[in-house]
């Protein structure tokens, strides 16, 4: 007989991940890893509440100024915590700030709430990754220094080699797919203590045939086009794709299918 957690509350607190980007549903919304989490917590508790904060490009600064706060004054079993990634991708980064501003969100959440969940964010494969690896490891040190303060358990998802692959990304290089959302799903699932649906999801994808020279360089040239280069302008010009939107699920409401 499985036994499972007494987590009567979820709340989401993040960017574009924790919203659920690319995970795209046939009316245009994002579903995501923390949708599809709260469902499955929702089918073993009975009146369980759900809210996500999240709003894509939000960097450590404007979530712990926006979101922070919200999601301490609702005191639910559990808070989860994504944040810091989008500064490290920066050109400029100040990591010092990143830490502290870090800090202080946690420092906020962990007494608000049953468990705090905050996790080392996926890597993809590729130059990109290089590039920023350094500073993601720093901030991946971080997390593991305040969760070992605080109390709060981290999903380690830039260790599993399932999820650096490509093909578990999006065409924006930026995001996973629905399943790369499914396997972090698993993962936060396992984490909080609930039995294994599925116990392979850090098993890597069967080995394909490599897309040949042509077909890399089309696809380098639409993603340059169409995702690339509108990220650098907003970048140049101060802005985020986050500006205007609301919280994904901005208030703390029995989760219904």
């Amino acid at each position: 007989m499985q036994t499972h957690p007494t987590y009567s509350s979820l709340v989401a607190v993040g960017d574009s991940f924790t919203e659920g980007m690319s995970d795209l549903l046939p009316d245009g919304s994002y579903r995501g890893w923390a949708d599809l989490l709260a469902g499955r917590m929702a089918a073993v508790t009975p009146g369980f509440r759900y809210a996500n904060l999240a709003v894509r490009g939000k960097l450590i600064q404007q979530i712990v100024d926006e979101q922070v706060d919200v999601a301490a004054a609702m005191q639910a079993d559990v808070i989860t915590l994504v944040g810091g990634l989008n500064d490290t991708l920066r050109p400029k980064c100040d990591m010092v700030r990143v830490r502290d501003l870090l800090t202080e969100a946690v420092e906020r959440l962990a007494p608000s709430c049953k468990q705090l969940v905050l996790m080392r964010s996926p890597g993809r494969q590729g130059p990109v990754l290089e590039r920023f690896r350094p500073r993601m490891e720093e901030l991946f040190g971080v997390v593991d220094e305040l969760a070992s303060r605080h109390g709060a358990v981290v999903v380690d998802l830039y260790g599993a080699a399932s999820l650096s692959d490509p093909r578990m990304w999006d065409v924006d290089r930026l995001h996973l797919t629905a399943e790369g959302h499914v396997r972090v799903t698993e993962a936060v699932w396992q984490t909080l203590g609930y039995d294994p649906e599925d116990t392979e999801w850090r098993t890597p994808l069967p080995a394909t045939v490599p897309p040949k020279w042509l077909a890399r360089r089309i696809a380098d040239v639409r993603f340059t086009r169409q995702h690339l280069l509108p990220w650098i302008g907003r970048r140049l010009t101060g802005r985020s794709s986050g500006d205007g939107l609301p919280p994904k699920r901005p208030d703390l409401l029995p989760y219904e299918r």
